[in-house]
């Protein structure tokens, strides 16, 4: 402000007379970049751009990954790794999706690289909850009304699904994705995601709400859970 002027005229970056000042705030902190702008710049090698990118989407990358794999330190590695490869990779990025959904392709795919590994040692332990309303039979109120039961049950139920089968279970039931994206997702055909959801839901079923004549898992249908 300049010392003389007659009463609400000041001098802010040149401008002067009686137009209001520019925002100041707003000079300092520039409008919100949006997801496309980020990985544009991201690309150019702005690594401030991609850190940004990393802050908006760290929360879901690393819940998708905790629901993939077994606990928050695994969840993390895979984490980790999935957005290093995101990073490697930006220049591959097409963008005919979200960042996001990419994200999630990668971590889905981190933590089956993981599972694999895990199981191969194992240390295949999985732990998590699934939507429970396509599992519950209408014939049974009084374990629907055991809400406490019914999740340590079904808990434990996915907990013994492959890696593969629960894979799909908590895209579909969790994610809310479809047959196709779930594909897509996983890296394997439509006709596969829904083999695989069909499985995963006979054997919570068969875990969960066991009906008489009910039969254990026939060990060479075993060996077709890899489609």
């Amino acid at each position: 402000m300049e010392v003389g002027k007659p009463h609400g005229e000041v001098t802010i970056s040149g401008v002067t007379g009686s137009q209001p000042p520019m925002n100041l705030a707003l000079a300092a902190h520039p409008p919100l970049r949006s997801d496309d702008e980020l990985v544009e710049a991201a690309r150019d090698g702005d690594e401030q751009a991609f850190e940004e990118l990393v802050r908006r989407t760290h929360a879901d990358t690393f819940a998708l990954a905790r629901r993939l794999v077994t606990d928050p330190e695994d969840a993390a590695d895979v984490t980790q790794e999935a957005y290093l490869r995101a990073f490697k990779g930006l220049r591959r990025f097409r963008g005919d999706a979200q960042f996001t959904t990419w994200m999630y392709r990668i971590t889905a795919n981190c933590a089956s690289t993981h599972l694999g590994r895990r199981r191969r040692h194992q240390h295949d332990a999985l732990d998590d909850e699934v939507a429970v309303a396509d599992l519950a039979p209408e014939s049974d109120p009084e374990m629907m009304a055991d809400a406490g039961l019914l999740r340590a049950r079904l808990e434990s139920a996915v907990a013994e699904l492959p890696p593969r089968l629960r894979a799909v279970v908590v895209l579909r039931d969790i994610y809310d994705l479809n047959h196709a994206e779930i594909a897509e997702e996983l890296g394997i055909s439509e006709s596969a995601a829904k083999v695989r959801l069909h499985r995963a839901r006979r054997k919570l079923r068969s875990q969960v709400f066991p009906l008489p004549g009910d039969r254990p898992d026939d060990p060479e249908e075993e060996q077709t859970d890899a489609v």
